[in-house]
Order: C-alpha cells, then sequence, then structure tokens
C-alpha cells in the first residue's frame, strides 16, 4: 500500500447508485455454526460443489488418499480433520452471488468464529441429528441472538441413526425459544432415509445413494406428494408417516414469516445429510429466497446504509502466512456500503491517514485472485505490512468508525519461552504476526527483566496451533511455562487506578499489546475478592483497541 493520490474517471452518480443497488439486491453472506463434528466442513464443500465453486467436494474424514478438503488448508486442521481458522469463499448460484464464511467449530477457537459473525448478515446452524443441540452450538447461538442475526437450521446426517425430527424441532424451541418454520420434511432417517418434502414447492425429493461419498451432485426424482406412482417408490409405512407428519405440521405450524426471520425469531428448518449430498440444493435455494441481502451497520455517524455511494468497511480478521512461500499478511474487510474499487484511496479511520489499496484480493481458502470491484456483503483480502489491527474502519469521503470487534476473557496463561536464543528476531517477529492476526492474545510482563511474552487463550489448542506455526512458519522451537491463573481483567481507568488501589493479593499485573493493564486473577474468588476490597478499581472483561 502507498499514498499516492489516484485519478478516477468521472461517472453519473445516478448510474453508479443504481449499480450499488442492483449489486446489493443479489448479494447474500452467512456464517455457519455448529459443534464440533457436526459436519460444517462438510456442508461447506457440498455448498460450494452446488454453486460451482468446486467440481468435485472432498471429505475430512474420508482416506488418506483423498485431498483434504478446500476450506481447510492448513496443515494442522489437515492432520486433525477440524477447522480452526476463518476462511471466506464466494461463489454464485442462480442470480445471487454467496460469500460464504466459514468458521472454526472447535470451541477454543470461539473468539475467531465470534469475529466471523460480526461480518455476517444470516448464520446457519448446523445440528448433528443423532446429538440435537451441543455447548457449542448453544453459546454460538447466544452470539447470533446478541446480534439479532437471521438463523437458519440445518439438521445434518439424517442418513445416520437420530433423534426423531419431532424431537430435534422440540429441542429447538424449547432450549433456544426460537420458533420453528419447518421447510422440508424427512422420508425416513438411518438406513431409511429416502428423501424429503418440500413444502415450499409441494414436491416429494427422492435421493439415490451412490459410492462416491458425495462427491458429486446426487441423483434426485422430483414427484408430487399425490402421484399415483409414489408407494411404488417409497416405502409404505414411511409414506404413511409422512403424512401423518405433514399433517401435524400444517395443524401446529404457522405461516411463513419473513420479518420474524429477519429479526431472528423464527428459524427455518431442513433436514438432510451433507457428506451424501441430501438436501443440500434446496436448502441453498431456500436459503437465498428468505435471507437478507447486506444490512446497514452502525457507526460513530449513525447507522450506514449498504447502498450509501460512499465506500466503507471494516477488518474483522488478520491472517499471516496463508502463502508460507511469501510470508504474507491479510487483512479480510467486510464491505459495508458503497463500491470498492482497486487502487482506490481511503482514509484509515483509527490513524487518520491516507491509504491506496493496490492489491486487494479474492479469496477461495489458500487460492486468490485480484479484486477489480467489491459492493457490501463482500470480502476482500488487503495486503497488511501492519497496518491493520481487528476492528479498523477503512472509508471514503466523511469519515466514520464502526464499532470495535472486542476480544474474549482468556482463561488460560502461559510464558512462552524460546529454546534457541539465536532465533530471538524469528520469535519475536512470529509472535508479533500471530498477535496481530488473532491467534492469541499476548501480554507482556511489567518487569522489563522478563522478556517473554504471556500467552492468553480461551483453550488449549490455541497455546498448540501457536506453537505449531511458529515451528512450521517461522522454524522457532518453543515450550510453555504455565502460570497459574484463569481470569483476566483489563482496567478501565488505565495505570492511574492501579497506583490508586495500592497493593493487589494473589493477582498478577501484565499489560496488553497496547500497555494497558489487565489484572490476572487465580480464579473468579480471588476476582471477587479484589473488587469487593477496592469498589473504585473499574475492571472489564473485554478489551477494546484505544482511538488513535
Amino acid at each position: 500500500m502507498n499514498t499516492a493520490p489516484v485519478t478516477i474517471a468521472p461517472t453519473s452518480i445516478d448510474s453508479v447508485d443504481s449499480e450499488i443497488g442492483m449489486e446489493v439486491d443479489r448479494r447474500r453472506n452467512f456464517a455457519i455454526i455448529s459443534h464440533p463434528d457436526a459436519g460444517k466442513t462438510t456442508l461447506t464443500e457440498k455448498l460450494l460443489l452446488y454453486g460451482g465453486a468446486i467440481q468435485e467436494a472432498g471429505a475430512v474424514k474420508a482416506k488418506r488418499a483423498q485431498r483434504s478438503a478446500t476450506s481447510d488448508w492448513m496443515e494442522m486442521e489437515q492432520q486433525r480433520g477440524i477447522s480452526i481458522t476463518s476462511t471466506v469463499m464466494q461463489f454464485e448460484y442462480q442470480r445471487h452471488l454467496v460469500n460464504l464464511l466459514d468458521t472454526p467449530g472447535h470451541q477454543d477457537f470461539s473468539e475467531d468464529t465470534y469475529r466471523t459473525l460480526a461480518a455476517a448478515d444470516n448464520a446457519v446452524m448446523l445440528i448433528d441429528a443423532a446429538k440435537g443441540l451441543e455447548t457449542q452450538t448453544r453459546k454460538l447461538f447466544e452470539v447470533c441472538r446478541m446480534r439479532s442475526l437471521p438463523i437458519f437450521t440445518f439438521i445434518n446426517k439424517l442418513d445416520r441413526p437420530s433423534m426423531s425430527p419431532l424431537e430435534l424441532i422440540d429441542e429447538i424451541e424449547q432450549e433456544l425459544g426460537l420458533t420453528t418454520y419447518v421447510v422440508n420434511w424427512p422420508i425416513g432417517t438411518g438406513d431409511q432415509f429416502q428423501g424429503l418434502y418440500d413444502r415450499r414447492q409441494q414436491r416429494i425429493h427422492l435421493f439415490e445413494r451412490t459410492g462416491s461419498h458425495g462427491s458429486k451432485k446426487a441423483a434426485n426424482t422430483i414427484i408430487a406428494l399425490d402421484h399415483p406412482e409414489i408407494k411404488d417408490l417409497i416405502d409404505p409405512h414411511l409414506y404413511q408417516q409422512l403424512l401423518e407428519d405433514l399433517e401435524l405440521l400444517d395443524g401446529i405450524g404457522g405461516e411463513l414469516d419473513l420479518d420474524a426471520i429477519h429479526r431472528g425469531k423464527v428459524t427455518p428448518v431442513f433436514f438432510g445429510s451433507a457428506m451424501n449430498n441430501f438436501g443440500v440444493e434446496l436448502f441453498l435455494e431456500a436459503f437465498l429466497e428468505y435471507a437478507l441481502k447486506p444490512t446497514p451497520h452502525d457507526s460513530d455517524r449513525g447507522a450506514v446504509q449498504p447502498t450509501d455511494p460512499e465506500f466503507s468497511g471494516f477488518v474483522f480478521k488478520l491472517q499471516a502466512n496463508m502463502d508460507p512461500k511469501h510470508r504474507d499478511r491479510i487483512a479480510f474487510l467486510r464491505v459495508c456500503s458503497g463500491k470498492f474499487e482497486k487502487d482506490m484511496v481511503v482514509t484509515h479511520a483509527r490513524t487518520g491517514k491516507q491509504m491506496r489499496l493496490s492489491r486487494p484480493q479474492k479469496l477461495f481458502a489458500q487460492d486468490r485472485e485480484t479484486v477489480e470491484t467489491a459492493y457490501a456483503g463482500d470480502v476482500v483480502g488487503l495486503n497488511n505490512p501492519g497496518s491493520f489491527v481487528i476492528g479498523d474502519t477503512v472509508c471514503v469521503g466523511a469519515k466514520r468508525r464502526y464499532p470495535d470487534i472486542p476480544s474474549f476473557s482468556p482463561e488460560l496463561f502461559a510464558y512462552l519461552r524460546n529454546t534457541d536464543p539465536s532465533k530471538y528476531k524469528s520469535f519475536n517477529k512470529g509472535v508479533s504476526e500471530l498477535q496481530e492476526e488473532g491467534a492469541v492474545q499476548i501480554l507482556l510482563s511489567t518487569d522489563e527483566s522478563k522478556r517473554d511474552p504471556v500467552l492468553a487463550a480461551v483453550g488449549q489448542l490455541q497455546f498448540e496451533v501457536v506453537q505449531f506455526r511458529l515451528n512450521q512458519e517461522y522454524g522457532v522451537e518453543t515450550y510453555l511455562d504455565v502460570l497459574p491463573y484463569s481470569v483476566a481483567r483489563w482496567v478501565v481507568d488505565g495505570w492511574e487506578a492501579i497506583e490508586k488501589a495500592g497493593r493487589l493479593f494473589n493477582t498478577l499485573i501484565v499489560k496488553d499489546r497496547w500497555s494497558q493493564p489487565v489484572l490476572l486473577f487465580k480464579n473468579q474468588w480471588n476476582l471477587d475478592q479484589v473488587k469487593s476490597d477496592h469498589p473504585d478499581l473499574r475492571l472489564s472483561p473485554i478489551s477494546i483497541p484505544p482511538s488513535a
């Protein structure tokens, strides 16, 4: 990036506004949330398959001879068969342009998921039909609820033994307080799963199992519910059960209410098997019809409409070394308004500086291509030579700032020790770059003689990823010296408040990357005791970067 001015040929304002409006109307943006092993990466692959973005879907848990799943590009993800980073993929389906924000499924990376949800307009909640709602799904649902995101439910793995569909619907309503609207209904489950009844089009879709493990689109026979040959195609007792279930759904279910869906009060429910591609295309078609298009975003200057002609966006994720050969650092920018154009000059709201966005990229997992234009709902990858932090706003015209994205309060702490002093520079560079992208929080001792950083994580796997990446990407071996603390709180009023409070028992004082004071407590009781002893000491569980 550089700050040289750019000359752009004049364009009719009316034509630009019309173009922006048309592009916003056809965009749909969503993130997938789930508990680990619910099949999120598999569903992602199959949506890309039906969207024409890939020709053959990979399977994370298939034989080693198969290639790894497209969205899980990091070596450690491929080894473990889990998603631990967020990726962004874009594809076209019919007249729509879809931005799919894939998120980590593992609970240790819920902070990365939280940041990704800040950039999403819709959420897809994926549930394992055999297990129902699980802990991580509930936690991520609460994040979606805080943001009032529309939530679409895909109940997966119907081709395996599962809870009854009615049980699953009832669990969603009772435990999450969501009203459900069933869009399609399964015909049998487990070995008897034969297909789905689509209530939108009032037709039955019968699927054929193949030996391709779902790598190709599923064969699909479409037939009317009352077709004279239907009883020859479906087992008689399954057909009778379907009729009874549909009668029950018609009796207890209300009409489709798009406004309630958009407010996050009603969740459309879909059934299927992502592994076998059963119901994936039905889900995609209905989702694009029901989902919210890009929405307004709150800023310090009020709500910003996606069709506002002045470009603006915010950084929700940073990623280092997506291409290890080039040691790149990419900032993921969610476009909120206007038209993004390659080489445009924008204002960096936090620093007030002007910068040229000269190397924008569209990312598809590990692959990328140059972006010429983008609109609200799109995600653009920006080359990031240390210019951005998570939550930064860039804009054209009137300066504005979108709300910062806070950090989770970490629960695990350890000194990170470098085993080879000769690699001190590589160690520091690796730690700094991983800190920038939010892979882990880094805290520093207030004692200048202690140079080792303190890793602060939400879960143990974050520690493992940091050590793995320092080794693989920077050639640095490390070990951890675990600290006996489990609670972190930021001091709202800064260092003066610390001095005023005096001695704090059983508390370690450290500082974050912004040199703001952070208190580490051994447990909740310890925290409560300090709050009782120092009632004027204001503490916060989240960190927000200070303004420049």
